[in-house]
């Protein structure tokens, strides 16, 4: 919706106006809108990268938006008039943003002690992470560092917070907003979550808004409504001041409310203390270090390099939004835990990722096909029906079926280990890349996942391969052997091979010779050199036995093996 002047002579309509545009970071490129085109964009205009991300929660300072403007309008007028000198405020007290006392400020310091009380400190115990990065920065590029405080009206200071206008971060940035700062967001990282990228494009726009507008609360006025709002309501009713412009019928009360809320917002977080708001457990300074790693690399892969926990990893990059660094970028400078960085660094060389083979169960419901089951979870139709020992596509509601999918494991190869090294450098594949073959497939061929191929080969995204490249492939040891033998169905087989079922042997009739040798059905995670180990042969003689041209094995293939 476009924030133009409002002239509705109903509060109620003004409510709903209110109910669909949530404070923000609004657009308003001054290079690109002028005084008379709208300072918003609206969530059809703008192909926002936000939509159904799982990650993100509702803006803690919008949740009682409805209580807060309705106390707002008991105030009554908003009157130059009406401003109160600063006799309540403590003279021991340093503000470097302007602050006045008037009924609307008032309110705001009543409300923060009584109904939101709770929310307040809450704020103010987060506010201890992000103080010296914000004012560091804030100080860096000149401007009051009781601005900080803005982020905590914006977010509640929650990397994570979401407003109902898809406006994401501490900051609160709409995505154009963010573009136009330079944060990044697509749909593998959204910087707009970044707490130091975020900050610095705060920053920046904060800068530019009181470049243009020369006063501090026309500048905060115009980061929630947008600078074409405020530079229209100052030209339309010939006015130069906040006060006075909130007191016209031209700003939202969304929008007039976002300066008396930061400075009641600021009073209380400089003196906790004098408005009762007494033992606040302080969150310690946010602190990490960096190490660059390759793309695709899952954020429990970099705990484990760090000796940290998943939860760790993933509150010093709330900006990776699938949990793994982007696979369209060559490298990635990745947070981990202070003082973590050097052993992290060390132990990259030693990470060994292990694909695998899980299942999970699908229960058919009426209406279910085998096509739609397909799409649902991307297999194809080969592999259901191979893994379930299904003959036909026909489907029985009510029963079962087994659906597969690729699963990652991730150690630490032991140090200095020769056999460990060997194990990971036997297990390598070389593969010619045909006309007409993407990593997609390749992928499904080898059952590992599309972003380890691009991690292994040091592509710059999934699409950079051509016909005649030479791929590097790793299909690790992984599972323990067993000595039952098995024959899977080679019929019809797929890129999909390694997900076959395997059915129990039909009774052989072995000559003499064949007395000599036992079977061995391969399994997921099996690599040529890991049976040889395990059976003590070569793997010049498991070749031969077998007449293999190759080291490559699929699960599901059975292996003869001679009896020692």
């Amino acid at each position: 919706m476009t924030l133009k002047s409002l002239h509705f002579p109903s509060i109620l309509l003004c409510f709903i106006i209110i109910t669909f545009v949530s404070g923000c970071a609004s657009l308003d490129n001054y290079m690109v809108l002028n005084d008379d085109e709208s300072n918003t964009l609206s969530e059809q205009q703008v192909q926002d990268e936000t939509e159904n991300d799982p990650d993100l929660v509702e803006s803690e300072p919008l949740m009682c938006l409805k209580e807060e403007l309705q106390e707002l309008n008991l105030t009554g007028m908003w009157s130059p008039s009406l401003r109160s000198p600063m006799g309540q405020l403590q003279d021991d007290v340093q503000y470097d943003f302007p602050v006045v006392i008037n009924k609307q400020v008032q309110m705001y310091l009543n409300l923060f002690q009584g109904k939101q009380r709770n929310q307040f400190a809450e704020w103010l115990a987060r506010s201890g992470r992000y103080k010296t990065i914000m004012q560091e920065q804030l100080m860096e590029a000149g401007l009051p560092t009781d601005l900080m405080y803005l982020s905590m009206i914006e977010s509640g200071y929650y990397e994570l917070a979401c407003s109902r206008s898809k406006a994401v971060g501490l900051w609160q940035f709409m995505q154009p907003t963010g573009k136009q700062y330079n944060l990044k967001v697509d749909k593998y990282v959204d910087e707009r979550r970044d707490a130091i990228k975020s900050t610095q494009a705060a920053v920046s726009y904060l800068s530019d808004l009181y470049d243009e507008f020369g006063d501090w609360y026309l500048a905060v006025a115009a980061y929630n409504g947008g600078p074409g709002t405020i530079r229209n309501g100052l030209r339309q009713h010939n006015v130069n001041d906040f006060w006075e412009l909130a007191s016209k019928k031209h700003l939202s009360l969304e929008t007039k409310r976002y300066v008396p809320k930061l400075i009641a917002a600021l009073i209380i977080a400089k003196d906790p203390e004098r408005y009762g708001f007494t033992n606040i457990n302080y969150q310690q300074p946010l602190g990490y270090d960096t190490i660059t790693v390759g793309p695709g690399m899952p954020l429990d892969a970099i705990a484990l390099i760090s000796d940290s926990s998943l939860k760790e990893i993933k509150e010093l990059n709330h900006e990776l939004k699938n949990n793994r660094t982007p696979v369209n970028q060559v490298e990635y400078e990745v947070k981990v835990p202070e003082a973590r960085g050097t052993l992290a660094q060390k132990n990259l060389s030693r990470l060994h990722t292990i694909a695998t083979t899980g299942y999970k169960t699908h229960k058919i419901r009426k209406g279910d096909t085998l096509s739609s089951i397909c799409r649902r979870y991307d297999v194809n139709k080969t592999t259901i029906l191979k893994v379930n020992n299904l003959r036909s596509s026909k489907l029985r509601t009510g029963y079962n079926l087994r659906i597969p999918y690729n699963t990652l494991t991730y150690q630490l190869l032991p140090e200095g280990s020769s056999d460990a090294m060997l194990a990971y450098k036997d297990s390598l594949i070389l593969h010619r890349i045909k006309k007409g073959e993407t990593v997609s497939k390749i992928s499904q061929k080898y059952g590992v996942t599309p972003e380890m191929i691009v991690a292994w080969n040091g592509l710059k995204n999934t699409h950079t391969i051509r016909a005649g490249q030479q791929l590097a492939l790793y299909v690790d040891n992984g599972n323990q052997a067993t000595n039952i033998p098995q024959t899977a169905s080679r019929k019809n087989d797929t890129a999909n091979s390694n997900l076959m079922v395997l059915h129990s042997e039909k009774k052989k009739h072995f000559t003499s010779k064949e007395d000599l040798f036992h079977y061995y059905s391969v399994r997921n995670g099996d690599s040529l050199w890991s049976i040889s180990r395990k059976f003590s042969a070569s793997t010049t003689d498991i070749k031969k036995w077998n007449k293999l041209k190759s080291n490559l094995i699929h699960p599901g293939s059975t292996l003869k093996l001679k009896k020692g």
